[in-house]
This record gives structure tokens, sequence and C-alpha cells, in this order.
């Protein structure tokens, strides 16, 4: 009799767990894309006006990247006009 709440309590652990370890790789994931988008659109920059963007700004405006803001924080140091810029991408807390 107690066999069948134990084992549906079980399922459903298991399936809350499994869908918390989706959601944190679908978050790393978008994060890295990002990042990622970020690189390739300054290395585009680079190599179509031989300087890399002066700041996020200059990448959204001029080559269209999207940032959403609600969900990541991104530190974009530039430390000269023919040195790629240190880009890093972090997740904000909800």
């Amino acid at each position: 009799m107690l066999l069948l709440p134990a084992a549906a309590a079980a399922v459903l652990l298991c399936f809350f767990t499994a869908l918390s370890n989706l959601e944190a790789g679908r978050d790393r994931e978008g994060r890295l894309q990002l990042e990622e988008a970020l690189r390739r659109a300054a290395v585009t920059c680079y190599a179509a006006e031989g300087i890399y963007p002066p700041d996020l700004a200059y990448l959204e405006e001029h080559y269209g990247v999207q940032i959403d803001e609600q969900r990541f924080a991104v530190d974009y140091t530039v430390f000269g006009s023919n040195l790629m810029p240190d880009i890093t991408v972090l997740e904000r807390e909800p």
C-alpha cells in the first residue's frame, strides 16, 4: 500500500531534478553562445574596419548583437583599438 505513493514521489523527485539540470544547462549554453557571438562580432569588426569595437553599444548598433540585459551582465574591457577586448558574460541572479 505504501509502495505506490513512495514510488510516485521518487518519480516526481527524479523528474524535477532532471528539469532543474536541463534549465541550468540551457542557461549555461545561452551564456556561452552570447559570449561567442560577441567575440565573432568583434573579430568581424576588426576584419572589416581595422579596429576592434570601442564598446558594446558599437557592436549592438553596427553588428546586430543583441544582449538580454535582464538575464546577462557583460564586461567589455578595451585595451586598445588593435587588441582583442576582454569579453566576459555573467548570468544575473533571477
